[in-house]
């Protein structure tokens, strides 16, 4: 049977916060756009227009802040648990990259890792590119270190209970009746439809996760309300279909319907970064006021510290694991506990089938 597991780190020696990184000041926003666009052939002008959400808020994307109060956090965390483990944070797309970071570690004898990716669903963009960049940087540095990344936690009791508690806090601001839009990135349909051990993954998980999270504040209240998934951050050729529909156009056929209000839950983000103050605090709200339909925007997990206690108990059940034990693994929902170690074939890339191949930091499952 399942056990409580103890503080104990074995056969880790260090953790790694994985995020997307993002623009410190206005000279970095260009450059920044390049390296998250490298190879797409998106010419300057067009990432000069999309850098305009960044220099409207001084040239300072906010997530690499998040993400030191995060890490201070977890340290924190650690500390108090008597979890005994050096904490390292590297970047995809802006310092500190994570290749440098990689180096870091192996610098200061390094020989196995687990990793906090700050993103909570199962896509390729939100799982495996971030996998494969781990690749890519381990592949850069003689003697990397092994590094393992934590399952999937969208469903944790946790995180869940963040957002309970903050749709709640919005509701309150809102007018009876008032209706729950939930609000996750856009990927291309094709990317949802691969996502996943058996496609449809990255939907099929929202869902699961907003139902939660709306039977949990209907047990509360006894209200019901209306309720629907949508999508914010849409890029790419309008050729390509991507999820919908997008918030803002939700947000119309709220209006029409005669809607009192909504709170706009933005499940798919663990933290207030740019596509949360652009997509919906700007573009969103901008929309509601001009509908004249009340909106509030539920908070993010940030440094909660139901968040910060989650991650921390991640760690020590991954570690838990690898030792051979059979720790607790919480989740809530229909589909159960994520998976520690992906399958090959998990997730493909668009458009680039060379990348399929196994990365260092999954095993061979299938």
């Amino acid at each position: 049977m399942p056990h409580p597991v103890s503080p104990d780190p074995s056969p880790y020696d260090a953790v790694l916060l994985l995020s997307f990184g993002g623009p410190e000041k206005p000279e970095d926003v260009l450059p920044f756009l390049q390296n998250v666009t490298r190879g797409r052939g998106i010419p300057d002008e067009r990432l000069k227009e999309v850098g305009e959400h960044y220099y409207g808020f001084g040239g300072k994307s906010p997530i690499n802040d998040q993400n030191r109060a995060l890490l201070a956090a977890l340290r924190e965390s650690f500390a108090d648990t008597g979890l005994d483990l050096p904490i390292y944070w590297g970047n995809r797309n802006w310092a500190p990259y994570l290749t440098d970071t990689i180096r870091e570690m192996t610098e200061d004898g390094v020989q196995r890792a687990v990793v906090i990716v700050t993103s909570a669903y199962p896509s390729y963009s939100g799982c495996r590119q971030y996998r494969e960049n781990l690749a890519d940087a381990a592949a850069q540095v003689e003697g990397a270190p092994r590094i393992d990344k934590l399952r999937h936690y969208a469903n944790h009791p946790s995180f869940v209970a963040s957002f309970v508690e903050s749709t709640a806090e919005a509701l309150s601001r809102l007018p009876e009746g008032s209706a729950i839009a939930y609000v996750t990135h856009s990927i291309p349909t094709a990317m949802n439809e691969t996502s996943g051990p058996d496609g449809n993954a990255y939907v099929g998980w929202h869902l699961d996760v907003a139902a939660e999270i709306s039977a949990e504040l209907e047990r509360r209240t006894g209200t019901t309300r209306r309720t629907d998934l949508v999508y914010c951050s849409r890029s790419g050729p309008p050729r390509v279909p991507w999820l919908e529909p997008d918030v803002n156009d939700h947000l119309e056929e709220l209006a029409a319907a005669g809607v009192p209000g909504v709170a706009v839950v933005p499940i798919g983000f663990v933290s207030d970064h740019m596509e949360v103050i652009y997509d919906l605090d700007t573009e969103a709200a901008a929309t509601a006021d001009k509908l004249g339909l009340p909106m509030a925007r539920a908070a993010t997990p940030g440094t909660d510290p139901k968040f910060v206690t989650m991650l921390r108990d991640l760690v020590i059940e991954r570690a838990a694991a690898e030792r051979g034990d059979q720790p607790e693994r919480p989740c809530v929902g229909k589909l159960g506990p994520g998976w520690d170690d992906c399958r090959p074939d998990c997730c493909p890339a668009l458009r680039r089938p060379d990348r399929t191949a196994p990365t260092t930091t999954e095993k061979e499952t299938a």
